[in-house]
């Protein structure tokens, strides 16, 4: 288990921003499901499994910086690039 330390703001805390992270990619998968027209379970795995999500936790990328339906574009357009 993370071990918790003082910060500046309690949103610095690694645990609060995985908490924050988590509760972001369930909000884009169900953005995903409703525009794919799929289960909420496969939006999640598929996007899980993906590039776009890999850049959402890679804090160099910026990508956490963007709302939740950019990021669900960004996710249809990198699979629209696979096929």
């Amino acid at each position: 288990m993370m071990e918790q330390k003082e910060y500046d703001s309690p949103t610095k805390s690694p645990i609060i921003q995985e908490i924050i992270t988590s509760n972001r990619i369930g909000a884009i998968s169900i953005i995903l499901a409703q525009r794919l027209g799929i289960d909420n379970i496969k939006a999640l795995k598929m996007f899980y499994m993906s590039k776009t999500c890999a850049n959402l936790h890679d804090k160099s990328t910026g990508l956490y910086l963007y709302g939740d339906m950019y990021v669900a574009d960004d996710f249809i357009r990198e699979m629209e690039n696979r096929q």
